[in-house]
């Protein structure tokens, strides 16, 4: 049987009015913005009307190391919310808004896959309702109001050598990594060495995942700090008087995005930090209202569990109250015999045959990285349930041999989701599982006190989560921890910026590395988000295209877009 593509299933998809979708969620008509028939925002005043109202169960997806392709997160994240609304239940899923980086680069859009999708997957993966453009305005704003003040005399003091922001496209553009501004006459602004990221990589997205309210997001773009003086004191967007501009530019951003799976239930869409370089989660207040108008509510946190889960955890749990009840973790096959050493997989390039053929002792070897990110789930004291996402070539005997692995290391349970070729239908077992998981006791808690030094704090994550020996701390980075401790911000969490592929800062140690030196070769402050960022290894914030990326198939023909996906 030829699947179609996942354009052609979700265009064939029979869509609910959105306003529907509302009401039957027990939204107000006053409480929704229209976005044409599909789509909408929710204003925060419907999380205000139900504050009285207890929250449901609050389920974290994620996964184990991933190969370059993802092992299919976001479609189990879908997947179980179908499955769970397929069997009766109440159900929210929160995700994050894609950037048009990846969309249009190698990797492709993440509204799920198959028949576990987000619709209209389109909309989702293009623009959406325009926030990441909003994100990019306000950041942009901020860089130009910091040229201006140097232009016009610089009466702040400002050391053009540490100015932080940098400006942002939605687009991945390797030849914008670095740039030369001021070029030409006086009256083009001060000559300075600068150049982009891409726009969720910015501080002012992370802070549209953290913010809890419009005067939150204010006082946070106030205290974002853009440079420092030339006596080492902190210069705020405050100081530069823009931040009230910038929540203006901000004001409808702040409001989640509502759509809906291909099996009519809500979904929220909003924020999207890269986990690799801020926390990677969807947004708090699309939590807040989630878990007031649902039983359980799914998210997910980018990338393996030593990257998104760890700073859901210890971010954005410590920034909203909350408290997850069960952690979700993704494995395949395919991956596992990846980190047991078989094959290299490369985005574009098909799947080597060595990992779509049974070898269990390959599988056993790579599954070390499964017990450890399941070790890493059990540190923050949450039940653990294992999704196996199931593709044609897994045998029984690797199944197995998986759930055994699971089971020891201190999961409830592993299950095969199948939730890509059946929908929620093919995730049933998973989704009961859950269930079970979430009337579990837990015992919560954080890696680390917020009072721990800066360096307490980045050696408990590299050494815990990471199985580092220890860390080693460029000049830089010493100079940075000491300028950070002096001017108060040992308080604030960690964000460790490193590689996705591997539970190391090295994309080559695969499995389950133990014993390594953990680089951190620069530390830098995110003070309006919330968090400091260490930097470790080769880290970029802006990526490139490859030779043939995706958008070579993207066109518009007889009135439907065709070759997204």
């Amino acid at each position: 049987m030829i699947m179609p593509s996942d354009l052609e299933i979700a265009q064939s998809a029979t869509l609910r009015p959105i306003l529907d979708i509302a009401h039957n969620i027990g939204l107000n008509e006053d409480e929704i913005e229209l976005y044409g028939r599909y789509k909408a925002k929710v204003h925060l005043s419907a999380r205000d009307r139900l504050r009285d109202r207890p929250n449901g169960k609050y389920i974290v997806v994620t996964a184990i190391t991933p190969t370059p392709l993802g092992e299919g997160k976001t479609t189990t994240t879908v997947g179980l919310s179908q499955a769970l609304h397929y069997i009766g239940r109440r159900v929210f899923t929160c995700i994050r808004q894609p950037s048009m980086g990846p969309t249009f680069g190698i990797k492709g859009g993440a509204a799920g896959g198959g028949y576990a999708q987000v619709v209209p997957m389109e909309d989702f993966n293009l623009h959406l309702t325009g926030d990441i453009h909003a994100v990019s305005a306000a950041n942009n704003l901020l860089c130009a109001a910091i040229d201006s003040h140097l232009y016009h005399g610089n009466a702040l003091g400002i050391d053009p050598a540490t100015i932080m922001p940098r400006r942002v496209v939605d687009i991945n553009d390797r030849a914008l990594r670095n740039v030369r501004i001021g070029l030409g006459k006086p009256e083009d602004g001060p000559t300075r060495d600068t150049g982009f990221d891409i726009s969720v990589a910015s501080e002012v997205m992370a802070i549209l995942a953290l913010t809890t309210s419009i005067e939150d997001m204010r006082a946070r773009f106030g205290r974002m700090v853009v440079a420092l003086n030339k006596d080492g004191g902190m210069v705020t967007a405050e100081d530069l008087k823009v931040a009230g501009a910038m929540t203006v530019l901000m004001k409808d951003a702040i409001m989640p995005n509502l759509m809906q799976t291909l099996e009519g239930s809500p979904v929220f869409v909003h924020a999207g930090p890269f986990a690799n370089i801020a926390h990677g989660t969807s947004s708090i207040v699309a939590d807040q209202i989630a878990l007031k108008l649902a039983d359980y509510v799914i998210t997910e946190s980018g990338f393996g569990a030593d990257m998104g889960m760890e700073k859901f955890m210890d971010i954005k749990c410590r920034v909203s109250g909350l408290q997850p009840d069960c952690v979700v973790m993704v494995a395949t096959v395919r991956a596992l015999k990846m980190h047991g050493g078989l094959g290299k997989v490369v985005l574009g390039k098909a799947l080597p045959r060595e990992l779509t053929e049974e070898n269990l002792p390959a599988l056993e070897a790579g599954c070390a990285n499964l017990v450890k990110q399941i070790q890493n789930a059990r540190l923050f004291g949450v039940p653990v349930v294992v999704a196996v996402n199931a593709f044609a070539t897994d045998t029984p005997a690797e199944l197995e041999l998986i759930r055994e692995k699971a089971v020891a290391a201190g999961a409830m349970g592993a299950y095969v989701s199948n939730v890509w070729a059946k929908g929620g239908a093919g995730g049933v077992e998973l989704a009961e599982a859950v269930i079970t998981a979430c009337q579990q006791p837990k015992d919560f808690r954080f890696l680390y006190p917020d009072d721990a030094s800066i360096k307490a704090k980045i050696e408990t994550i590299a050494t815990k989560v990471y199985g580092a020996a220890g860390v080693a701390y460029s000049p830089e980075a010493e100079a940075k921890i000491e300028a950070y401790t002096r001017l108060g911000l040992d308080k604030l969490p960690i964000c460790m910026a490193k590689t996705h592929l591997s539970l190391s800062h090295d994309p080559a140690l695969l499995g389950a590395p133990a014993g390594f030196t953990l680089p951190v070769r620069d530390v830098r402050a995110s003070v309006g988000a919330g968090f400091l960022y260490p930097l470790c290894g080769d880290m970029r914030t802006m990526p490139g295209l490859s030779k043939h990326p995706a958008f070579e198939k993207v066109d518009f023909v007889d009135g439907r877009v065709v070759g997204l996906f």
